[in-house]
């Protein structure tokens, strides 16, 4: 089973002040007398999925209402794939656990794996796990995108379906491809973007040159400065008759007069000429670095040109100076394509009609395939409805050709049903009646009890008005789906009740002058006894009647 549900914790839910019921696979019914609160497990179940919340829902006198649902999946590389991409615990072992909080003053808090998030992300979540089948409940079966999904779930073709897509969205890929191509061949800035390589490429800027030559530049404009505050130090240093230099070897003298009396001053002498040596390795750079300053007027005029030409061009493409190399490439790149584009458009072309013949060859297979399918499973359908009290009526599954192909194939597919003989078919999402739906969606589900992806079916009265047989039938069904999957069924009919795996009956008691309302599971002469009740009273033929209908042979 995909998913089942394993637990249902109810707290101050309008008639429940405290409810936890543990479940398991199978077919479970839930009965009970009219006015006890059965409706309350359905809409635990919706609140729990993400519908809105009413706090007119919460119990008098309770401050807030809570329900939690455990569920094991088989499967959980989608759903943790949806919760980590939300930053919410994935599932562990399987388990899913899913909790809705609301509160009188409004509060409403939703978790999914003891994480908080929203009740978009929660009902995204909790609709690939549950389909409840009852009045004004969300019905997957009546979306087109699901029946086309679980006839092509049926029909076995998932091979041709991913190369069908694949293929579909190659021939997207070629076609904006070209579309680009012959825009750009048509575009009015084809001159513009020469002009402006052309610009570039004259200029020629390389990487690093600006910050190199605003240097250079600042150096050869202040020359005539830098030349004169040289010579001032080159004076001071060894110039002048009182000049560094000279004071040093004076200094020098000394020193070595003190260190002849005493020796301990060794590490003067040596320290006095080690500045001495640093001086002069610095008058020799000075030298050096005043020889190579020039006074040149028309080298200084070219790298104001060039530095002015590189920051107006970055100004007028509002790029830095590797934006201008990348703005290069990127011009060489679309005009390269271009003058180019004859040849790969018809490159292109040739793609194109290639994908477009395997796209009709593997969308032939589909179509054929989903005809073949839709026709027996039309049948099988009509079998089930007829079991399910509808003798008379009409079941379709028609193939719509697109006008053109789509990502899932030439077709759309439609599930049509008459309930009557003479009426026309309709498509199932116009059908008006609960009960008349829900018997059409029991007689569906049960054809696709293999291939359908949702592991929770709930069936909320869907027997009402009907007759004995029917509802044997009916119970027979959602007998037949325990199999596959977890069924629960709210049901006044006995019929139903017997044909259930496990029972669960609800009821409604006054405690210290409050209603509560409970579940407890009902098995042997219990269950005899809650069967004889829904048979119409606890008589000796009653229990005889519910007896007969708790056998294996029934």
């Amino acid at each position: 089973m995909p998913a089942t549900l394993r637990s249902l914790r109810i707290r101050n839910l309008a008639l429940v002040e405290s409810l936890d019921w543990e479940l398991a696979s199978g077919f479970s019914a839930v009965t009970g007398e009219t006015g006890t609160g059965k409706s309350i497990i359905v809409g635990a179940l919706k609140l729990v999925l993400g519908e809105r919340a009413d706090k007119s829902l919460i119990r008098t006198g309770a401050d807030q209402c809570s329900v939690e649902a455990l569920f094991t999946l088989e499967e959980v590389a989608e759903t943790d794939r949806v919760l980590g991409e939300q930053g919410i615990n994935v599932c562990e072992e399987g388990q899913l656990l899913l909790k809705r909080i609301f509160s009188t003053s409004g509060g409403n808090r939703q978790f999914i794996n003891g994480s908080q998030t929203t009740l978009g992300i929660l009902k995204q979540v909790g609709d690939g796990l549950v389909d409840l089948h009852g009045a004004h409940d969300h019905q997957s079966l009546l979306s087109a995108d699901q029946q086309l999904k679980l006839v092509d779930a049926f029909a076995s073709h998932q091979e041709w379906l991913e190369k069908y897509r694949a293929t579909f969205q190659e021939l997207i890929g070629l076609r904006r491809q070209r579309q680009a191509l012959l825009e750009q061949a048509a575009d009015q800035n084809l001159d513009l973007w020469r002009h402006q390589l052309q610009e570039l490429e004259s200029a020629n800027p390389q990487p690093g040159e600006l910050e190199s030559l605003q240097v250079r530049y600042s150096v050869a404009s202040n020359a005539r400065r830098l030349i004169e505050v040289t010579g001032a130090i080159l004076e001071q240093l060894s110039g002048a008759e009182d000049s560094v230099l000279r004071q040093l070897a004076e200094i020098a003298r000394h020193l070595r007069e003190i260190n002849r009396v005493d020796e301990s001053t060794a590490e003067l002498v040596r320290a006095h000429e080690a500045a001495a040596v640093e001086l002069e390795e610095m008058e020799r750079g000075i030298v050096s670095y005043r020889m190579r300053l020039e006074i040149d007027p028309e080298e200084l005029q070219r790298m104001e040109d060039r530095v002015h030409l590189l920051q107006s061009l970055q100004r007028k493409h509002h790029r830095d100076e590797s934006g201008l190399l990348e703005l290069m490439n990127e011009l060489k790149g679309r005009l390269e394509r271009l003058d180019h584009r004859e040849e790969m458009l018809a490159e292109i072309g040739a793609r194109l009609a290639s994908e477009t013949r395997t796209l009709k060859e593997i969308g032939g297979e589909l179509t054929g395939s989903r005809t073949r399918t839709a026709k027996s499973l039309s049948k099988s359908i009509q079998v089930h409805l007829k079991d399910l009290g509808f003798g008379q009526a009409a079941f379709e599954i028609r193939i719509d050709p697109l006008d053109e192909p789509g990502n899932t194939g030439f077709e759309t597919v439609e599930f049509l049903f008459a309930a009557n003989l003479g009426e026309p078919l309709k498509p199932l999402r116009a059908v008006a009646s609960s009960g008349e739906i829900s018997r059409v969606m029991l007689a569906v589900k049960t054809a696709f009890a293999q291939q359908d992806l949702i592991g929770l079916l709930v069936f909320d009265e869907i027997d009402a008005n009907v007759g004995g047989q029917i509802a044997h039938s009916i119970g027979a069904k959602m007998r037949s789906l325990g199999g596959t999957r977890q069924v629960i069924a709210i049901t006044h009919m006995p019929q139903v009740a017997a044909a259930a795996s496990r029972h669960f009956s609800v009821s409604k008691a006054v405690k210290e002058g409050r209603t509560r309302t409970a579940l407890t599971e009902v098995a042997g002469k219990d269950r005899v006894e809650e069967i004889a009740r829904m048979l119409g009273g606890k008589t000796k033929s009653a229990r005889e009647h519910a007896k007969e209908l708790l056998s294996p042979k029934s």
